[in-house]
């Protein structure tokens, strides 16, 4: 007996695990965190009322985003995956709809529609660089989310306030800004994983920014490994990357169906690749 069920935030817990086993490295708060984006948007598989899989289809307005593609060791290749895998699809079918898969599945993805865009690399290492002093940073506040909000806007293919509301101010995190006479010029956030730390997202104006974003971000860690998903097109991010020792660990091909937004040069770190 197989069905599939919207998820409760409790499944999230689940999700999570699976995303664990995979070797993914979630945040500690990325269950939680990812359900507030679009409570509609995750399902869960269950047969004989076991939870055997999950996947999410978050939607952003006229933009969707598939994710946590994931079936349990003893019940792949027997038709739960490609149940679960359709009917996202079919939540986000007025859509434009992105993904990050690995690379080995591109074929895959090409069967149902979606077409390659550029690949994304996670880059990681310990960062033992200090960070620059400098007024110009300072950490996120309520008083800044409208600005942030907005920024953000620019460098994603959405809005999306609702994620960066609950994304902003998780625990075991830091939300930093580079503000200018007034005006945001970048921010990024850093969130404590199963193993170490993720940046993400990573927006700036400029390199120099990106940098000194980064590195301010990092100090946060006390020289624990930190990751930074960055896309291939921007090279002064993987530049920067391995500059400061930090190395290729993961790849994956963003891929879309429909009109692919155009990646801004601001997108130095990418938030997740469960959610784009």
């Amino acid at each position: 007996m197989y069905r599939i069920r919207n998820a409760e935030l409790y499944d999230m817990d689940f999700v999570m695990d699976l995303v664990e086993q995979e070797g993914w490295n979630p945040g500690l708060l990325d269950g939680e965190n990812f359900f507030h984006a679009d409570p509609e948007g995750f399902f869960i598989g269950e047969v004989d009322g076991e939870r055997i899989g999950c996947i999410s289809a978050v939607r952003y307005g006229t933009f969707g985003f598939l994710g946590l593609y994931i079936v349990k060791e003893g019940y792949r290749h027997q038709g739960y995956g490609i149940a679960l895998w359709n009917h996202a699809v079919r939540r986000l079918k007025h859509c434009t709809v992105g993904l990050d898969g690995v690379v080995e599945q591109q074929e895959n993805y090409k069967k149902s529609g979606f077409l390659f865009a550029y690949n994304n690399l996670r880059f990681s290492g310990v960062v033992q660089a200090a960070a620059p002093a400098t007024r110009h940073i300072v950490p996120a506040d309520i008083g800044s989310f409208s600005a942030i909000a907005a920024y953000d806007a620019r460098h994603f293919p959405a809005q999306r306030e609702i994620f960066l509301s609950h994304w902003l101010g998780m625990g075991n995190s830091r939300t930093l800004c580079y503000c200018e006479d007034g005006v945001l010029r970048g921010y990024g956030t850093i969130r404590e994983c199963v193993s170490g730390y993720k940046i993400g997202p990573l927006f700036a104006d400029t390199d120099a920014i990106a940098e000194t974003l980064f590195l301010s971000l990092a100090e946060f860690t006390n020289g624990a490994v930190i990751s930074l998903d960055i896309a291939e097109l921007n090279e002064s991010a993987r530049a920067m990357c391995e500059r400061y020792g930090m190395e290729k660990s993961f790849e994956t091909a963003r891929m879309y169906i429909g009109d692919a937004p155009v990646l801004s040069s601001g997108v130095y770190g990418i938030t997740t690749f469960e959610l784009g």
